[in-house]
């Protein structure tokens, strides 16, 4: 999980840790920031539109979000034990969507109230990379099965 900023610095999600890692594209200078919860495993993530690393943490299971301007972390945790989330990506409207790896569930957090719904998929999944589609006038949330051999589309009715 290496996503870059628009301002091309690079950001270092350190699995087999609890740390983020940001390299500035013009100084190349490193700074580490760290997750509140020990060994969260930091994987996978996407920018928002205010320069916000949004990101799965495995082994926390919860959803993470480093604001570089603060310099601080945030986290979210999910609301059923041991989903293993693999990657998190905010959408257009400020809501974050992350994948279970472990549960067969997608999550969708709206961080301004802090619930966080849960969709039980029909089949077996385990997930990984997540997309979501703005363009639709409901975000929309796409995923490769990767147990069923097929793509599932979630759309919100809310």
């Amino acid at each position: 999980g290496i996503p870059a900023d628009s301002s091309n610095s690079i950001y270092v999600l350190e699995y087999g840790a609890a740390d983020v890692g940001r390299i500035d594209a013009k100084t190349h200078e490193l700074k580490v920031f760290y997750t509140p919860t020990p060994l969260s495993k930091p994987r996978r993530g996407d920018m928002d539109s205010m320069g916000r690393l949004w990101f799965a943490e495995f082994g926390a299971n919860r959803i993470g979000m480093l604001d570089p301007a603060a310099g601080t972390i945030k986290e979210w945790e999910m609301p059923t034990p041991w989903n293993g989330p693999y990657m998190a990506t905010p959408d257009r409207t400020g809501h974050v969507w992350s994948g279970a790896m472990l549960s067969d569930r997608v999550h969708r957090l709206d961080p301004k109230s802090g619930e966080m719904v849960e969709y039980l998929l029909p089949r077996e999944t385990n997930i990984r990379r997540v997309f979501v589609q703005n363009s639709t006038p409901t975000p929309t949330f796409w995923v490769g099965n990767d147990h069923g051999a097929s793509i599932i589309k979630l759309e919100p009715q809310d």
